[in-house]
């Protein structure tokens, strides 16, 4: 509990005693001593409510429910119901105060799941160790991360080997283990070694930097449910103001002009004063903080209960919107597949044997950064001799030419094999197929494939489980390699060979095939898949691995790289907004009740603060089980 919410239940508990005081002694006051006594414990609990109230209407703000609050006990206290008018405002204090320590709650919770922000970097400095703020570090910068310290900045492992806590990045309770030469991101917590690592990015640009922004501006982006609350008050209550007026001018109006046997039954044997009671009554009753604080904080909850799962939604609107998702479009590499290529059949000529036909292209693709040849270095498993590689010359859109060993060696695609002259076959099994070439001789040909996430196909059952009519995946990668990644997911579509300007078309296409209620979502890493991510209705990107553009693009990130998590995110936002919706519900319904039982001077103050503080307390507490997402 926060000082601030000390200090007002000593103020709720001093007004509880003053007014059961000024109750026990109220037989031996005369009126005008009744109504001092009990101001003063009014004026102990309700003296910030009444200055809201003046402050916001010398600032043009009228109608809310400091307004309410102050109009309906100041008018009790003029029709003699001094007692009613404190105990309104005491039971309205008693009501901000849950409100207050259930909000301040749910606010913890989201930090707590967050805390990710470091405060200091290590830098040796003549042989010691200083503590300094992360943002003063430079890029290419050397820090220290001892065993329990947060990384506080992006980089790569230079020296040690460590086991890492990812959970408030990914949720993930396993924790990674890294060495020398592994990247590692900031927000995430050294476990065991010391590690000295290079940073590769200012702290402003670091993992937890974007994170924290992510978070902070979230509350921007208003979901339609939230506009639509704002919308409502700034009617409702002028409203019911107006309807509280006409509740005691006409019936006052009536009395005045009327003979009593002309009267209308429902004014038989009332006063005016009666009327400005019931007046009083409703203007309790129809205050909206139940709706305007409970929705809000609905989807406040469900923003940080999807972040406890390393789910990053950017705001309200997203998450709103991806209940309503019956499309769902993929990118195939570094989403539905790992982006990590590895050689899976070696297929050599008669008269040569695999491991040569390995050690040829190996070395002729030495030089070359291209995945593939990184993954036929890995297939060779030794150290390349650079000294038998001469002559090296990349041919774009080809392949490679090397001499090793003196001998001409060709390794690419089949473009480069008719180039050459050489006679060669495809390959029927999907994947990237090298050909090789030794002195014109065609030496055979290896297939090098990128590997299906482990999740993939879970994450596809998932989402038809979920309501999802369509899947669909859209690939620059051949149609072979496609076909065989959609069979294997079983996807219902896919669409090959496609450009980054093919995809928005594709996009574009399938955005025309939704239904006029229905929503596409496309999940993509790549630097390419940034236009199509921003022309999606909702664009989610895998952050682990994902570029920095698609990050930037995007409107939920998925801190671990596991399309998977799309299913958790989507039954987290139904579970959100069906929240939302009872509160919606039961906030309206119990006061429609309760005015029309007060219009007709059937409810009295006590369940005007029910219909108020009450239901503002209950709608609040469901609220906050958006932050309860761990079995979803």
């Amino acid at each position: 509990m926060t000082n601030k919410q000390k200090k007002m239940l000593w103020r709720i508990i001093a007004a509880a005693a003053l007014f059961v005081a000024a109750k026990l002694l109220e037989p031996q006051f005369t009126d005008v001593a009744r109504t001092l006594v009990y101001l003063i414990p009014y004026a102990v609990i309700g003296w910030d409510v009444l200055w809201r109230a003046v402050r916001n209407i010398a600032h043009g703000q009228v109608f809310d429910e400091n307004f309410l609050m102050a109009l309906a006990t100041v008018g009790a206290f003029a029709t003699g119901e001094c007692p009613e008018a404190v105990v309104v405002m005491l039971f309205y204090q008693v009501g901000e105060l849950f409100q207050s320590y259930a909000v301040g709650k749910s606010r913890r919770s989201i930090a707590a799941l967050m805390d990710i922000r470091p405060d200091y970097a290590n830098i040796e400095v003549d042989g010691k160790l200083e503590e300094v703020d992360p943002e003063d570090v430079p890029v290419g910068g050397t820090i220290i991360v001892k065993a329990g310290e947060r990384i506080p900045i992006d980089g790569q492992i230079i020296e040690g080997s460590s086991a890492l806590d990812t959970a408030a990045l990914t949720g993930e309770s396993v924790p990674r283990d890294v060495a020398a030469g592994d990247a590692v991101i900031s927000g995430c917590v050294n476990l065991t070694g010391l590690l000295r690592v290079r940073t590769t990015r200012a702290f402003g640009e670091s993992t937890v930097a974007k994170i924290l922004d992510l978070v902070e501006n979230a509350s921007e982006k208003k979901a339609k449910a939230e506009n639509f609350i704002t919308r409502f008050a700034r009617w409702y209550t002028p409203a019911v103001v107006i309807a509280a007026v006409a509740l005691t001018a006409i019936p006052a109006l009536l009395l005045a002009l009327l003979p009593a046997a002309s009267l209308p039954s429902f004014l038989a044997g009332t006063a005016w004063t009666d009327w400005l009671h019931r007046a009083l009554i409703f203007l309790v009753i129809s205050c909206p903080c139940a709706l305007v604080i409970s929705v809000p904080l609905s989807f406040f909850g469900g923003i940080g209960g999807a972040s406890k799962r390393g789910i990053l939604v950017k705001g309200a609107s997203y998450l709103e919107a991806l209940a309503e998702t019956e499309t769902v479009v993929f990118d195939k590499t570094g989403t539905l597949t790992r982006g990590t290529f590895r050689v899976t059949a070696v297929h050599p000529t008669e008269g040569v044997s695999a491991d040569d036909l390995v050690e040829y292209a190996a070395l002729a693709e030495n030089y070359s950064g291209h995945p593939i040849s990184l993954s036929l270095r890995e297939a060779y498993g030794k150290a390349v001799d650079t000294s038998r590689v001469t002559d090296v010359a990349e041919i774009a859109g080809h392949g490679v030419r090397a001499k090793v060993d003196g001998k001409t060696v060709c390794a690419g695609n089949g473009k480069l094999m008719d180039r050459e002259g050489a006679p060669w076959h495809p390959c029927e099994l999907p994947g990237t197929t090298v050909h090789i070439t030794v002195d014109g001789f065609y030496a055979g040909h290896i297939v090098i494939s990128d590997e299906i996430k482990e999740d993939a196909a879970e994450a596809v059952r998932a989402l038809k489980a979920a309501g999802v009519r369509r899947t669909v995946m859209l690939t620059g990668d051949s149609s072979a390699v496609a076909a065989d990644v959609a069979a294997q997911l079983k996807l219902d579509d896919y669409r090959a060979e496609l450009l980054p300007g093919d995809k928005v078309d594709a996009v574009e296409r399938l955005l025309s095939e939704t239904s006029p209620g229905g929503r596409l979502a496309f999940v993509g890493d790549g630097i390419n898949d940034a236009p199509v991510l921003t022309r999606a209705d909702i664009g989610i990107a895998m952050g682990g691995l994902g570029s920095d553009a698609a990050i930037e693009a995007a409107d939920i990130v998925l801190m671990d790289d596991k399309p998977s998590k799309i299913a958790t995110a989507m039954r987290i936002s139904r579970k959100t907004l069906r929240i939302v919706k009872q509160n919606i519900v039961f906030a309206l319904g119990i006061k429609a009740l309760v005015l029309l039982l007060g219009a007709f001077g059937m409810a009295n103050m006590w369940e005007a603060v029910f219909a108020d503080v009450g239901v503002a307390f209950i709608a609040i507490l469901n609220a906050t089980r958006a932050l309860h997402v761990e079995k979803l």
